[in-house]
């Protein structure tokens, strides 16, 4: 079932976090857990589980996340502030693709700070840092391992085309522009791995469920295609398309 989050719901969420090399930011979850908000003994999903983790990162003006990796694939989509991510200058809206066990950063947050959602398809525990040994050291151990990343953007005030891929194991990300009342339709998700649509500006109308600025829906690969309406402004909307697992 396509689940949907809104940016007023998930702002009730929103509180303060130290990661774990010390790093302060601001935390909104909009969907799934995160070790910040799991509770005490509750037990991690499986591994290769389809388990949608969208939240919301205020990195502090100044702050640095060191390079680090995790166990599941995300995409990362800068909304506000300006930085850098590893060699890549980002800022408001830049989308950047880490495949799983891809170690990628550091962060650094620029003096308006940096803003950005961490969309992933599966459970993650947490950053590990490639500053330690003994990460690396599993990093190297990890069967059939590759480094893989992709960085689109800044968009463009016209821009409306494809940003990343598609690669051969459905790894794509799409921006659409949307106008009043106008339909939308995307892409069949069983072509990968599971789906988000983050709505930049604008709105979207789904289900009787306004999907505001910052608001995000996330598609199962048995779900139906996504499908909405623009509001009465339009929208501006991203699409991002997990990889298959096995890489065909």
């Amino acid at each position: 079932m396509t689940l949907l989050a809104t940016a007023e719901a998930a702002r009730a969420t929103r509180r303060r976090a130290t990661a774990g090399d010390g790093m302060g930011f601001w935390h909104t979850l909009y969907l799934g857990t995160t070790r910040y908000n799991m509770a005490a003994g509750e037990a991690d999903p499986p591994p290769d589980a389809v388990f949608p983790m969208a939240f919301l990162v205020e990195q502090d003006p100044g702050e640095v996340a060191n390079a680090h990796f995790h166990q599941a694939d995300q995409f990362q989509v800068v909304v506000a502030g300006e930085g850098t991510l590893g060699t890549h200058r980002v800022r408001p809206v830049s989308v950047h693709f880490a495949g799983a066990f891809t170690s990628y950063g550091p962060i650094r947050a620029g003096a308006a700070g940096l803003t950005y959602f961490t969309l992933r398809n599966g459970f993650d525990p947490g950053a590990r840092y490639m500053m330690r040994s003994e990460n690396r050291a599993a990093l190297r151990t990890v069967p059939g391992r590759k480094h893989r990343e992709a960085v689109a953007g800044p968009l463009g005030a016209g821009d409306s085309a494809m940003l990343l891929g598609p690669e051969a194991d459905g790894m794509a990300a799409w921006c659409y522009r949307v106008g009043p009342g106008e339909a939308l339709r995307g892409s069949a998700p069983v072509d990968g791995r599971g789906q988000y649509w983050l709505v930049v500006d604008g709105a979207l109308r789904r289900d009787g469920v306004t999907l505001g600025p910052l608001s995000c829906a996330f598609v199962h690969p048995e779900d139906a295609p996504f499908g909405a309406t623009g509001g009465p402004a339009g929208a501006t909307v991203l699409a991002m398309q997990f990889p298959r697992r096995g890489g065909g």
